[in-house]
């Protein structure tokens, strides 16, 4: 598949397999304490009930990076709002992207969490992120653009996810 090709994808699905309970996979998607140990450090905010909003928080590192390049990140980097939670099975939401101006223009995105716990305390983890008409979004997302320093998409956020589950480890660190 060609990068022109790839960027004209609006609905991309991600699946991992973590060695942990589903509920544990939850509060690691759900829980700041946790969500600042993966993916780009960010804390997250979740108000679990339809309407509820949700907020990801920069991160100290992001905000350093952000001032060696002379630009500022604002603390709230990801809102959106919980459209369904089902806790520790799945999560539906909007999503957008808020640290710039054009990433915060596409709109919001619908982004639903899936999580099947499976025999020997393995989980499947689904992420179904629906970019239609958010295509910088989506090359963000899907690895393929990367802005001011990061750009690993969904791959980079959810190994690291696995590897801290599984390791107690951050993926970097």
């Amino acid at each position: 598949m060609t990068n022109a090709t790839k960027s004209r994808v609006t609905m991309q699905v991600h699946q991992v397999y973590i060695k942990a309970s589903a509920q544990a996979v939850w509060d690691a998607i759900t829980k700041p304490e946790w969500s600042a140990r993966y993916g780009y450090g960010g804390r997250v905010e979740y108000d679990l009930r339809p309407g509820g909003a949700y907020r990801g928080l920069a991160s100290e590192a992001m905000k350093r990076y952000g001032a060696e390049i002379g630009r500022a990140i604002p603390e709230v980097v990801t809102d959106g709002e919980v459209i369904e939670a089902d806790p520790p099975r799945r999560l539906v939401q909007t999503y957008r992207g808020a640290w710039d101006e054009s990433m915060a223009a596409e709109g919001f995105t619908r982004l639903t969490w899936e999580i099947h716990e499976m025999p020997g305390g393995v989980s499947k983890l689904t992420v179904v992120h629906d970019l239609e008409g958010a295509p910088r979004m989506a090359s963000l997302l899907g690895g393929e653009l990367e802005v001011e320093g990061f750009g690993g998409g969904w791959s980079e956020i959810l190994s690291s996810l696995k590897t801290l589950l599984e390791t107690g480890q951050p993926l970097r660190g």
